[in-house]
C-alpha cells in the first residue's frame, strides 16, 4: 500500500476526492492536524461519497508523530513542492512508501521540506502558480502505483 500524507488541508472537497482515489487504489490517508474542516463536513462527504466509509483515514498532530507510530524511514518519504528540480517519474518507487502534500494555499513549510531527502516536482508551464491539491495527489500516486505493476488491483 502506499500512503497519502496531507499536512493541515484546508479544503474539505480536496480531501474528499482524496479519500476516493485511495480506496481506488488501495492507499492509506494520513492527515496532520489543524484541518480547515472537520471530518464530519458535509462538503467532505459530498466530495467522498460513500467512499468514506471504506476507507482507511488516520489521523496526527505532527509529522514526527506520524513517522514514530507508523516506523518510518525517512528516506522513503516523497514531498511534493515546486522547490524541487526532481521529477516524480525520476525515482522508484516501493510499497508503503509515503507521500508529503501541503497546505493548498501555501504548500510544504520551509522547516518540514529541510527535514525530507527526496522531494519531488510536478512539471508545469512557466508562470502558472499551481495544480489542485487533488490533482497532484492523484499524479504522484498514479505514477507510483503504475511502478508497482498496480499491485492490489
Amino acid at each position: 500500500m502506499l500512503n497519502i500524507l496531507l499536512y493541515k488541508p484546508l479544503i474539505p472537497h480536496n480531501t474528499g476526492n482524496i479519500i476516493r482515489l485511495c480506496v481506488n487504489i488501495g492507499a492509506n490517508l494520513h492527515l496532520i492536524r489543524p484541518y480547515g474542516f472537520e471530518l464530519d463536513n458535509k462538503h467532505l462527504r459530498r466530495a467522498g461519497l460513500d467512499y468514506l466509509d471504506f476507507s482507511i483515514v488516520s489521523e496526527y498532530e505532527s509529522l514526527n508523530e506520524y513517522i514514530h507510530k507508523n516506523n518510518i524511514n525517512l528516506e522513503r518519504i516523497f514531498a511534493a513542492t515546486s522547490k524541487s528540480n526532481n521529477l516524480y517519474t525520476n525515482f522508484k518507487y516501493k510499497n508503503n512508501d509515503t507521500f508529503i502534500f501541503g497546505q493548498e494555499d501555501i504548500g510544504l513549510p520551509k522547516s518540514i521540506i529541510k527535514d525530507i531527502p527526496n522531494k519531488i516536482l510536478i512539471p508545469m508551464r512557466p508562470n502558472n502558480r499551481s495544480l489542485n491539491l487533488s490533482n497532484s495527489v492523484s499524479i504522484i500516486c498514479y505514477e507510483a502505483w503504475r511502478q508497482l505493476r498496480f499491485k492490489n488491483l
